[in-house]
């Protein structure tokens, strides 16, 4: 994808579900949260194992999430393994196609799931897959 895409869709989309989320300090999942909140995003832990992560309630998966809150995500960033993707995908759909939203799926530094991907953008969700949000913000938001 374009970086000024990128950098676009980072400057427009500020609620962001955190697929994968912990609660522990210095986990990748909680600094690049923990990150985009100090930057003025909303974040929304989506985690079974935890009941809050960087401040916020978390939620057992996408569709637990209440409605008022669901119609809301922009951007689903995906800390799982590519294996454990796809279902996190059809549960994005199923949003979209209640709100008209989330509209990007964030496949994190390492994530990669070329069907997955296929299936979210034959429905119009915009897929960016092994990059770090947190790297793109600081590189093509913050200069």
């Amino acid at each position: 994808m374009d970086p000024e895409e990128i950098k676009e869709m980072l400057s427009k989309y500020r609620v962001v579900a955190v697929v994968g989320l912990s609660n522990t300090l210095g986990r990748p999942s909680h600094r690049v949260a923990a990150y985009l909140k100090k930057h003025g995003y909303h974040i929304i832990p989506v985690n079974p194992l935890v009941d809050e992560a960087v401040g916020e309630k978390s939620y057992k998966n996408l569709l637990d999430i209440p409605p008022e809150i669901q119609k809301t995500i922009d951007i689903i960033d995906i800390f799982r393994k590519s294996e454990d993707v796809p279902p996190v995908v059809e549960q994005a759909i199923k949003l979209r196609n209640q709100f008209g939203r989330p509209c990007v799926i964030w496949m994190q530094r390492g994530i990669i799931n070329i069907d997955a991907a296929k299936t979210a953008q034959q429905t119009g969700l915009k897929v960016i897959m092994d990059r770090c949000i947190m790297e793109d913000h600081l590189h093509l938001c913050r200069s």
